[in-house]
Order: structure tokens, then C-alpha cells, then sequence
């Protein structure tokens, strides 16, 4: 049995990856009754409100809390958990050492989704110690990859991780954004600028995912003195790629002080 300690948007979409590949005896907890009520009637799974129930009677325990609850859920929890237990947190910046202290287990794994996850179109980003075995470590890559692709990387990597792809989906959606405003600007209804920028975002995004590099599809669209071009300049004159790096470093240090903090 998968239990869910929290049932927010990321354990609903696990939820829904999880239904489609015919694994049935799902346990959610949490403390708003009218969200459990939600979860039970759309996907007919098992609901509680209290943390120690989904512990008792679930094998696998995922933790899908905020990070600053997670003092008070693994406090909660800690004196529930046995040898066979196996535990996956998707808490931001909660570290294995923290949780391996706390729940006095190293049967974890740690796991850093992203938002497309809702349409199981996320990437998720693993990390555990040697003392999870081969068939335990299938069962979890199967429940990430119901809702989308799934990297296995030591854990010094995930701050980067967060940083890139779990705080990506905001940057690009902050893209995205910014080019349907300026669409408006140059005289489009909001309307039209908002399709053609999220159309033309997706199908880029399929482009790549085809095999075509990044750098390659840029020079297939850039003409020497075309539109695109007088574009991309502009872009290199602000700096674009400084202002990218400054980004994802910022997100990075606060991934590696809420690590700090945890």
C-alpha cells in the first residue's frame, strides 16, 4: 500500500500517474477535511486526517508536506517507523541526513519533482543511499515515471536540481508571460498574443525533445540581418545569459540554506 502524508497538487498528481498504472490501495492524510473529501470522490482513494494511520498501515509513505511542517509531521511519525518502511520526501531542501535523524531510518529517498508532474509531463530527480535494493528502487522510479521522466543523481546535485528544473516552470512561465505583454504591445489582442506565444513555447519545447539542440534550432530560425537576429542581439546587449546564470544561482543558495536550516 502507498500512503500520502499531504495531499496537495504534487501528491494529487502522483495520485492520478499512480491510478492509470492500475495500483489501486492509495491512504492520503490531511488536515482539510474539505480537500480529503475531494481526493475520496475524484479518485476513489482511502482518506484519513490522522499522519500515524497512513504509517500503520502503508509500506510506502510518501511525505508531501511543506518544508516547515516537516519538523512536526516527522515528530508525529518517528516512533511509527520500522525496518520495513520505505520513505519519500519531496520536500524542498529537506536533506537525507535530516530525515535519517529525525525518523532514525536510511531506507529514504529523496525525490525533487516539478510542477508539469499535474500533466504528467514532469521530470523527477532521485536521490537515496545504497541501502535500498534493486526492487525497491524499481517500485519508486515507477511512481515518478507515471508522471513523467525520472534521473537517479547523488544528492549533492539536487540544489541544482531545484534550481533548474524545479524552479524552471516558473522562470519559463515568467518568459511566457512577458512575451504575451510585449505581443500586446506591438499591437496583438491579448488573446491572439497568448496563443501564439504558448503554442510556439510548446512546439519549440517538442523540437528539442525531438533531438535538435538548442543552439542548432537557433541558428535554424535566425537568417544573417533577419527579424530574428535583430531580436537576438538585443538579448546579447542585455546580457541575457549573465542575467540567466544570476537566476538560477539565487534559487540555488536558497535551495542550499533551506538544506541548512533542515
Amino acid at each position: 500500500m502507498i500512503g500520502f502524508i499531504g495531499g496537495g497538487n504534487m501528491a494529487e498528481a502522483m495520485i492520478k500517474g499512480i491510478l492509470q498504472r492500475n495500483i489501486k490501495d492509495i491512504t492520503v492524510s490531511d488536515p482539510r477535511d474539505d480537500r480529503l473529501s475531494y481526493l475520496k470522490k475524484t479518485y476513489n482513494v482511502k482518506t484519513t486526517s490522522d499522519n500515524k494511520e497512513v504509517v500503520r498501515n502503508c509500506y510506502i509513505v510518501i511525505l508531501a508536506v511543506k518544508p516547515q511542517n516537516m519538523d512536526e509531521v516527522t515528530a508525529e511519525i518517528s516512533d511509527l517507523i520500522s525496518k520495513d518502511h520505505l520513505i519519500v520526501s519531496i520536500a524542498a531542501g529537506i536533506t537525507l541526513s535530516y530525515l535519517t535523524s529525525r525518523l532514525r531510518t536510511s531506507k529514504i529517498v529523496r525525490v525533487m519533482p516539478n510542477t508539469p508532474a499535474l500533466v504528467q509531463e514532469g521530470i523527477s530527480v532521485l536521490s537515496m543511499c545504497e541501502c535500498i535494493h534493486d526492487k525497491e528502487m524499481g517500485i519508486i522510479r515507477d511512481i515518478f515515471m507515471s508522471i513523467g521522466r525520472v534521473l537517479v543523481l547523488p544528492e549533492k546535485y539536487i540544489d541544482a536540481v531545484t534550481a533548474l528544473s524545479g524552479s524552471g516552470p516558473a522562470f519559463f512561465a515568467l518568459f511566457v508571460e512577458h512575451m504575451i505583454d510585449a505581443g500586446v504591445e506591438i499591437g496583438l489582442s491579448r488573446e491572439i498574443s497568448a496563443e501564439l506565444a504558448i503554442q510556439t513555447f510548446a512546439g519549440t519545447a517538442k523540437l528539442l525533445e525531438s533531438g535538435i539542440s538548442a543552439d542548432k534550432l537557433r541558428v535554424m530560425v535566425t537568417s544573417p540581418g533577419g527579424t530574428t537576429a535583430a531580436g537576438l542581439k538585443v538579448f546579447e546587449e542585455k546580457g541575457f545569459k549573465d542575467l540567466v546564470i544570476a537566476v538560477l544561482s539565487a534559487a540555488k543558495k536558497k535551495s542550499e540554506e533551506l538544506g541548512r536550516k533542515s
